[in-house]
């Protein structure tokens, strides 16, 4: 393979994977064969990995052997792409996703902390991801709004956040987030895992389809019931108001809402409002990746009576205590999260695509390789 002039670009990480199976020296086919049963056990880097399946490039400059060569490295890639749940989640650098919103920049608690900066084909994520394990599990933390809290709700690039957990191996995320009340029974400090959305946004993107591929998913239940149990069952754990269940609308800001608004969505029976979840809610069903909200109440929306008495240090104590109640819910839903995944959420985006295939534009392709390769082929 050293000696092979013109190996294309994407090929080249499956020669360095090979190589590192140090196979004793032997006749070229038979090293070949050897290979290929070799790659059943190969461990592929996750970028290796997100390269796959693909289709091979031209053949004529690898020379008489070109066939046999690709065949050989297709084979190999088909296999490495076969793996176990298990071993795929062993590869992963994350198994968890953690997203901290207004009040909660850090995760207290990790171990073996690493910063990562991930490279998305739709721009840059919020921040950098902080990389660590909590409670014995595998997880990957992001500050939304960035350190420092820079971005406005209309500026986040939730797709970049989405497609850059997916990268890293995430199956499920815990998105924290503060939000107003609209019930007088969700007090300040209290949790709420809401199992519906309603949305009041008008300038965002909120799909990975577009540009040349149609695909819908169902979001009749936008939120993955395992996930936001696990939440309820870590405030219960740690002592903190937690409900389970409710309906969190979603506005686009960065105002907040009139008080006219406001007694709207009450008289539609909404629990809570923000500004935030709904994109990462729809984006990481079509990523399949399972997502639940921990919606952490600063306040009363401005429908109470008395709201506009309510001084800015009131708002901040509030940020704190909730952020620190945050960390500690976290840790816990973590722990109580199963090792396996049984929800649809994990197959979410199987009949999704409406599009055919050979009707996809090239760079679309190379875009979703990661979200819909392994359904389409690519």
């Amino acid at each position: 393979f050293e000696n092979l002039q013109y190996i294309p670009r994407r090929l080249k990480p499956a020669i360095l994977a090979l190589k590192s199976a140090r196979l004793k020296p032997c006749p070229f086919k038979t090293t070949i064969i050897r290979l290929i049963s070799k790659a059943r056990t190969l461990h592929f880097s996750p970028k290796f990995q997100m390269q796959l399946p693909w289709r091979p490039p031209q053949a004529r400059a690898l020379g008489p052997h070109s066939p046999f060569i690709l065949g050989c490295l297709t084979t190999i890639s088909a296999r490495a792409g076969k793996r176990s749940a298990e071993e795929e989640r062993a590869l992963a650098q994350a198994e968890i996703g953690i997203i901290g919103g207004s009040g909660l920049y850090s995760m207290p608690g990790f171990t073996n902390v690493q910063e990562e900066r991930v490279q998305t084909p739709f721009g840059d994520p919020s921040d950098a991801f902080v990389l660590g394990e909590l409670e014995g599990r595998k997880v990957a933390f992001l500050a939304r709004h960035g350190r420092g809290h820079r971005i406005l709700p209309s500026e986040l690039n939730f797709r970049a956040n989405i497609y850059a957990f997916k990268k890293l191996g995430v199956e499920r995320i815990l998105s924290v987030s503060a939000v107003g009340s609209l019930k007088e029974e969700h007090k300040p400090t209290d949790f709420v895992m809401p199992d519906q959305f309603i949305d009041r946004t008008f300038h965002r993107i909120s799909t990975f389809f577009g540009e040349g591929i149609v695909g819908h998913v169902a979001f009749g239940d936008p939120v993955c019931a395992t996930v936001a149990k696990a939440a309820a069952q870590g405030c219960a754990t740690v002592g903190v108001v937690g409900k389970l269940g409710g309906t969190y609308v979603c506005m686009e800001g960065p105002q907040f809402s009139t008080k006219a608004e406001s007694h709207l969505y009450r008289s539609w029976g909404a629990d809570v409002i923000g500004m935030t979840n709904l994109q990462e809610a729809k984006l990481a069903r079509e990523a399949e990746i399972c997502y639940a909200t921990v919606a952490m109440v600063t306040d009363y929306d401005c429908w109470r009576e008395g709201h506009d008495s309510v001084t800015i240090e009131e708002i901040v104590a509030v940020l704190h205590k909730n952020a620190d109640n945050a960390a500690l819910v976290v840790k816990a839903a973590v722990a109580a999260m199963p090792a396996e995944r049984n929800c649809a959420c994990a197959s979410a985006a199987r009949y999704a695509v409406l599009t055919q295939p050979d009707a996809i534009p090239a760079a679309t392709k190379e875009k979703l390789r990661l979200l819909f390769g392994k359904y389409l082929g690519w």
